[in-house]
């Protein structure tokens, strides 16, 4: 190893998709055969080339590995299962005899392929992006089999920049995998580190060889509580991991990152590696800094989750206090930056005056690069710190931060407001009003996005498309998806949302207190993008947002129609959320906004509204001991923005990728009429956490997985909804795709939903039978 570069700043990783998603465009033309491989590997060779330069042109060094090297094609838990050869059995034709998958392989495991369930998918810590789940039994083998992440970074090295490697840690990635299927009982994927550290030992050696001066692995488990339960004895095994790859001859140095909060007893169980990165942001200062003696220490100051501008007095106050303990001290973001978008100065649409309180990735790393200079010389950049703390100021006198009479309409709410009648009398009700069959079918929402759909959404947002001639596209569109769920059988009719560009950007459009973007993209998971809106203000509903296309759905059919509204708590978690105030009082401000909405829709005579709330769980803190707090606020905001409805009006909720059995009782607190929830890709598994649960309200556990383009077949459907009702009474199982299918294609989706109801028809047939009387 070379002596200890002179490091002051750094990041711990950068948004992959390109500035413009050239990443996404690539990809989504491999897999439409719209490009070759040899074409794809160019496009992100592109990317990550722009990414590095990008890097260095912001203030970061060429030669001191202080730029990350963290690209990934899909997903980067899914890069290290590939790296280490931890390929599910049903994928290994996909594996070269060099132990390469090239991205074809690669995306097959990621999106699957007929019969062959792509890897389950679920949340990143409390993140809105989704990891690929690994899939490790008693007998995955492992070996350092696939170098994509060596040559990628032999080809920056190659351009002149010695760049930092970043590797999911290898407690994280057995502590974030599943028992693969045939494991034996109570077989937990920690057990294989010994086995696992291995590859990762020959990982290490190909970097160094190649040139790579550190290496960065993150290790986030060690953050979260829910991570770590339950395994006996985690800190030792820590100690010992990294006492193994530390003792590696002829190693990069270890830089290993714990984001998203603070790795408490562990950060004393990293040992001899040569430097930590922490989050300070959501985490504090260790109790006892003498663990990070002589190391290098990543001071995450600047937040990687959000998009404001940092404190910058403040963080440069708090790296001090590492000075005169750490070897070296670092400016740094708190995570990853994959979270924020790229660059705030490309939103000419959105105010000056918001623009000069947002720090997008690029503003991040001049924000960590100034820090690093005042680290050196606090003198030189005192005209920058202050230009940056009168910015920040100018956010607490601004129009529209704070509006009177929405604080006052919270503070005269009494406790009635958050409840409704008792379910039984509200189900007795619906069932008269409604008068559905067993094992009602519906969809969650959205129809597919089609080329017509965005072009004529595009033309409009342009001005090239009047307004009366957009609207009459609009309800032409639903039209055609009222007469397809007609065709199809659907009991419960939705109106496709053609008119919606995102979930919760759409509100945002229609709601004071938010700004959306033109640039603003961030991965949440593959290629799939989304533009979270900035919730800068207090929150109000001008005018009925839903209303008028509801009621002309409803004109359109006899069946019941759904209306369909996103939640108080999904609108904060997949938006960049004021930091000046409570969360819990932001989101009742959502709440009171949805309540109209909700009052608005059923005095239009719609009797079903859905309040989707599929990232319940995804703001959840990972410390145990903050997660009642937050579970109070959130159920409280939900049960405000629907306790006025009344007995006969059917609520629905919608969760996905939620860890159920973690807040099962947050979730019957909801006290929505019906719950659906995610549970095709998983096989159903979240039927053991309801039946224990005792859960007696309507329940829709989804039977088509809408993540991957593969069709499930009917016989597939019939079985999951055996398997349904076997662990809920029939009465309360619901019969509905996992998620909106917005991204899906017409052809699949129309062969999915036929499917799905064939099935429900067939398991109804099957339960009538079991009740009928002998002759």
């Amino acid at each position: 190893m070379t002596e200890n570069p002179a490091w002051t700043a750094t990041v711990l990783g950068y948004p992959r998709i390109g500035a413009d998603r050239e990443a996404k465009r690539a990809l989504e033309a491999l897999w439409a055969g719209r490009a070759d491989l040899a074409a794809t590997e160019a496009a992100l060779a592109g990317v990550r080339a722009a990414t590095v330069r990008r890097l260095n042109a912001l203030g970061l060094p060429a030669h001191d590995a202080s730029i990350p090297s963290d690209f990934s094609a899909y997903d980067q838990v899914l890069d290290a299962a590939v790296a280490v050869g931890a390929v599910p059995a049903r994928f290994a034709d996909v594996v070269g005899a060099d132990g390469r998958v090239d991205l074809v392989g690669y995306s097959t495991i990621a999106r699957g392929r007929g019969a062959d369930a792509p890897l389950e998918m679920t949340k990143w810590f409390d993140t809105n992006y989704h990891y690929l789940v690994p899939e490790i039994g008693p007998d995955t083998t492992f070996r350092f089999a696939d170098d994509r992440g060596v040559r990628e970074f032999s080809e920056a090295l190659a351009d002149g920049f010695l760049t930092r490697p970043v590797v999911v840690g290898p407690v994280t990635f057995l502590l974030l995998a599943k028992a693969a299927d045939g494991s034996p009982a109570g077989f937990a994927p920690i057990s294989r580190l010994d086995d696992l550290l291995g590859a990762y030992s020959e990982l290490l050696s190909a970097y160094a060889a190649a040139g790579a001066d550190w290496v960065q692995l993150d290790e986030p488990a060690l953050v979260s509580d829910s991570a770590t339960a339950g395994v006996a004895g985690l800190a030792g095994l820590v100690e010992a991991a990294y006492g193994r790859l530390t003792a590696l001859a002829g190693r990069p140095r270890l830089l290993v990152a714990t984001p998203y909060g603070d790795p408490g007893e562990f950060l004393g169980s990293l040992g001899a590696v040569e430097g930590v990165a922490l989050d300070l942001v959501r985490g504090p200062v260790p109790a006892d800094t003498g663990v990070l003696a002589g190391k290098t220490v990543v001071g995450g100051v600047v937040d990687g989750h959000n998009v404001w501008r940092a404190d910058l007095v403040a963080a440069l106050a708090r790296l001090r206090e590492f000075e005169g303990v750490a070897g070296r001290v670092v400016a740094g973001t708190s995570t990853s930056l994959l979270h924020v978008p790229h660059d705030v100065s490309r939103e000419s649409r959105l105010g000056e005056r918001l623009r000069g309180w947002l720090a997008f990735a690029d503003q991040k790393v001049a924000e960590v690069v100034l820090l690093g200079r005042a680290l050196v010389d606090a003198d030189s950049v005192q005209a920058e710190l202050a230009a940056s703390a009168t910015a920040r100021a100018d956010r607490i006198t601004a129009p529209g931060v704070v509006r009177p009479e929405v604080r006052d309409r919270l503070a005269a709410l009494t406790p009635d407001a958050y409840d409704r009648s008792d379910y039984a009398v509200r189900r007795l009700a619906q069932e008269e009003a409604l008068g559905l069959p067993e094992l009602p079918t519906t969809t969650i929402g959205s129809f597919p996005q089609t080329t017509e759909i965005r072009g004529a959404r595009a033309a409009w947002t342009r001005g090239d498309l009047a307004q009366a001639a957009y609207e009459e596209f609009l309800r032409a569109e639903i039209e055609r998806v009222v007469r397809l769920q007609e065709e199809l059988g659907l009991d419960v009719v939705v109106h496709g949302e053609p008119e919606r560009n995102d979930m919760v950007q759409y509100f945002a459009e229609q709601l004071d207190g938010f700004a959306v973007t033109a640039h603003g993209w961030v991965q949440s998971y593959g290629s799939r993008c989304v533009r979270p809106p900035i919730l800068w203000g207090d929150v109000t509903r001008p005018a009925p947002i839903t209303v008028p296309w509801s009621s002309y759905t409803a004109s359109r059919t006899v069946k019941p129609v759904k209306g369909m509204l996103t939640g108080p708590v999904t609108i904060l978690a997949w938006s960049f959320v004021r930091d000046d105030q409570p969360l819990g009082d932001t989101a009742r401000q959502v709440a009171l906004a949805l309540r109209d909405e909700v009052a608005d829709l059923e005095a239009a005579g719609i009797g079903i509204v859905q309040v989707d709330e599929p990232a319940l769980r995804e703001l959840l803190p990972l410390k145990t001991a903050d997660q009642p707090a937050y579970l109070d606020w959130s159920v409280a905001s939900f049960r405000l923005a629907t306790a006025g409805a009344g007995d006969a009006t059917q609520v629905h909720t919608h969760l996905c990728y939620s860890e159920f059995g973690e807040v099962i009782d947050a979730i019957d607190g909801l006290d929505a009429d019906v719950t659906s929830i995610e549970a095709a890709r998983s096989r159903m598994e979240v039927l053991a956490d309801i039946a224990r649960a005792g859960f007696a309200r309507g329940i829709g556990p989804g039977v088509y997985d809408i993540h991957s383009p593969r069709v499930p077949s009917t016989e597939e459907v019939v079985g999951l909804l055996r398997a349904a009702v076997a662990s809920v009474p029939a009465r309360q199982v619901w019969v509905n795709p996992d998620c909106g299918l917005k991204t899906r294609g017409y052809a699949e989706t129309t062969e999915s939903l036929r499917h799905l109801v064939e099935a429900a028809r067939t398991v109804r047939a099957e339960l009538s039978a079991a009740v009928a009387p002998a002759h």
